[in-house]
């Protein structure tokens, strides 16, 4: 369990220059928040932005999304899949252009890639499973659960040998190198950063705590659970499809994710197959 004391609090707001919350994101929160939010308004909120148009469009017309049409405009978007995973699709973009490579010491489009890769493996597992877990919060997570990780190579110039050491020394995590040199993990500033943006509490806390296995003993939601444990299993999966060997912490979920998603080994390499395919295609 991390614990977010005072000292972690002054440390974040000592130093980490977390990107503020893009006014169009507050605009369509502010329009999810009234009692019964307009379709419309929303659309108009999204097609003001043409950037945040185009990714919408890529986004749900790709095979992730599995639908039997094209679509091809905003106002499309927003009736077939509602108002709310709309927001979440346009989140993702948002966040994706929130950090600037000019101040990063890492490759933006490398993270933002694997981040994208992980994303998809998590909705394909999403699919394979059948499950009622919302597509577009696989998406979200997979896109955000390491947003911590620019913030800290935005803070700290030496981070990007932090990454590299965590990927020859595979035997620990990426937290466990951050904790022996810097006051707080990836972890940690992703939940600030997702918490500034007002992402939903179910999401940020999964993002603080990805690395932490208590939280599938600890949350009775099955929802978030399953959330939770299908981004694990995507994580691994891209892991392995890209290192040819499982991520650090793998050990630590595999039991308890193949339990809670109810799968087998056997089914574990189906999914492999699954996004194995995506990848090459």
């Amino acid at each position: 369990m991390i614990d977010i004391d005072d000292k972690v609090l002054n440390d974040l707001r000592g130093g980490f220059n977390l990107p503020a919350k893009p006014e169009i994101l507050q605009a369509l929160q502010n329009e999810l928040s009234q009692p019964e939010p307009d379709l419309f308004s929303v659309a108009g909120i999204i097609a003001a932005d043409v950037g945040a148009s185009a990714a919408v469009l890529k986004v749900i017309n790709s095979p992730a999304y599995g639908l039997a049409r094209t679509i091809t405009d905003i106002k499309q978007a927003v009736m077939f899949l509602g108002v709310t995973c709309i927001t979440q699709l346009v989140t993702g973009y948002l966040l994706k252009n929130a950090f600037e490579q000019s101040k990063c010491c890492i490759s933006l489009q490398q993270f933002w890639d694997n981040a994208a890769d992980i994303s998809k493996a998590a909705m394909v597992v999403g699919h394979y499973l059948k499950a009622s877990l919302p597509m577009e919060n696989l998406q979200l997570l997979g896109l955000f659960h390491d947003a911590g990780i620019p913030a800290m190579a935005v803070k700290y110039p030496d981070y990007a040998e932090v990454i590299k050491q965590s990927i020859e020394r595979p035997e620990q995590t990426l937290i466990y190198y951050e904790q022996q040199k810097y006051p707080v993990p990836h972890t940690v500033i992703g939940y600030f950063l997702a918490t500034s943006w007002h992402l939903p509490k179910e999401i940020c806390q999964m993002i603080l705590r990805h690395h932490d296995v208590s939280y599938l003993e600890e949350q009775k939601n099955a929802q978030h659970v399953q959330t939770f444990a299908a981004l694990k299993l995507a994580e691994n999966l891209c892991f392995e499809a890209k290192h040819f060997r499982s991520a650090a912490d793998w050990y630590q979920f595999k039991d308890k994710v193949m339990i809670e998603l109810n799968l087998h080994e056997d089914e574990y390499q189906n999914l492999k197959d699954d996004v194995d395919e995506v990848f090459i295609g």
